[in-house]
């Protein structure tokens, strides 16, 4: 097995690449008397392709239907050809400065080799789970757990020479590949948690448990690293309203909207949506993680300024939160309308730098936006009232 080489290739710009794609998977699903009537036909659909469009259903993103009220972020044409001209190639040694901020449209493994030695602070990791995937063409096949542990060390032991001595490590997974994160990841680092993830979204089955949660496990290079508790602490809706004998709250806080308290971050996260059609992080991803579960893990273990490096960029999630809350990055992605999706919401970062769900410096509740643009309105009251004092004065 090549563990080096996962992939079935469908390249954005070449209609041969579609085709190579959809041949492979024809064969292995329709017999052979019928195989030259199939591919007469995928080669006659292929000849239509258009760079940006989607594998299978032949369409460039601003073709897709969406519904009037649909805040998915799309691409047109004219956007996909300048942001194409953003992105970068690695193909000789680096140096930190010539590679921050920018997003490298390379596969991971001709990229590795020129990426500079110990300069991230922070690895963020959401490699294709092992099930059977499509990401825009290219599919992602599963394979048996141990072959699965071979292709993570493929990529996971070259990344241990882009880390600093004080670096943190965090890795996606589900329930089939959790373990062999785990087994990979500890040859190399020091396993500090396991945050599990309940993501709500996830279909039934009739004959085993709702699959709607993910991991995420914790390493570090050392027994030093970052980890910045009160900056990830979140805000609660109080339950049970103890008080003192005073009749003060009692480690909680009364508001005009009722009783709220600051508690401390747990390995079981449960205030995350994923994103949809209705917020405006939203891309045609098929794995796209939230900007607040990426916050999360950016605020807890770096500091303004460091690096983070995510090698599966995807839809640019990790950039643009990183950007947002003022730290350095560089993101790897193979596919080229993943990366100029990312280069399209780096640019909206420039002018909005909010985290749906992390407000005034906590994070809140799922389905607590009411309470959230309550407390910003109150803030921005505050802020006004205290300029017109310092104008008066």
């Amino acid at each position: 097995m090549n563990t080096r080489s996962p992939w079935i290739k469908c390249y954005p710009r070449h209609a041969n690449g579609l085709y190579l794609h959809q041949a492979t998977y024809a064969s292995e699903r329709f017999p052979e008397p019928q195989l030259p009537a199939v591919l007469q036909a995928l080669q006659m659909q292929t000849q239509s392709w258009t760079p940006g469009g989607n594998c299978h259903n032949n369409h460039s993103m601003d073709e897709k239907p969406r519904a009037p009220r649909n805040r998915t972020l799309t691409l047109n044409k004219e956007e996909y050809a300048t942001l194409a001209e953003r992105l970068l190639r690695l193909n000789t040694p680096t140096t930190p400065a010539e590679i921050v901020g920018r997003t490298i449209c390379q596969d991971l493994f001709e990229a590795l080799p020129h990426l500079p030695s110990r300069f991230i602070d922070l690895l963020i990791v959401d490699p294709p789970y092992n099930i059977n995937k499509s990401f825009n063409g290219s599919a992602f096949k599963s394979r048996p757990a141990e072959h699965y542990a071979e292709w993570v060390d493929s990529w996971l032991n070259p990344l241990c020479r882009v880390l600093k001595p004080t670096a943190s490590i965090y890795i996606c997974c589900d329930w089939r590949c959790s373990a062999a994160v785990q087994q990979v990841g500890e040859r190399y680092f020091t396993v500090q948690n396991r945050i599990t993830w309940e993501r709500e979204k996830g279909r039934g089955a009739l004959q085993n448990w709702k699959n709607c949660s993910e991991d995420i496990w914790f390493f570090t290079a050392s027994r030093e690293y970052t980890f910045n508790v009160d900056a990830v602490k979140l805000k609660r809706r109080v339950i049970a309203p103890y008080t003192a004998e005073d009749g003060t709250p009692k480690d909680w806080n009364e508001t005009n909207r009722g009783g709220f308290r600051l508690t401390h971050p747990s390995n079981l996260w449960t205030d995350i949506s994923v994103p949809f059609w209705s917020m405006p992080e939203n891309t045609d991803h098929p794995t796209q993680k939230p900007e607040k579960f990426v916050a999360k893990l950016i605020l807890a273990s770096s500091n303004p300024g460091d690096m983070i490096l995510d090698p599966f960029l995807g839809s640019g999630t990790t950039s643009v939160v990183a950007k947002k809350l003022g730290r350095s990055y560089v993101g790897i992605e193979v596919d080229e309308m993943y990366c100029c999706l990312a280069e399209k919401r780096l640019g909206r970062a420039d002018h909005d730098d909010s985290v749906q769900g992390y407000q005034d410096g906590v994070f809140w509740e799922r389905n607590s936006l009411a309470d959230q643009h309550r407390s910003a309105m109150r803030r921005l009251t505050q802020s006004a009232q205290h300029q017109r004092l310092f104008e008066v004065d």
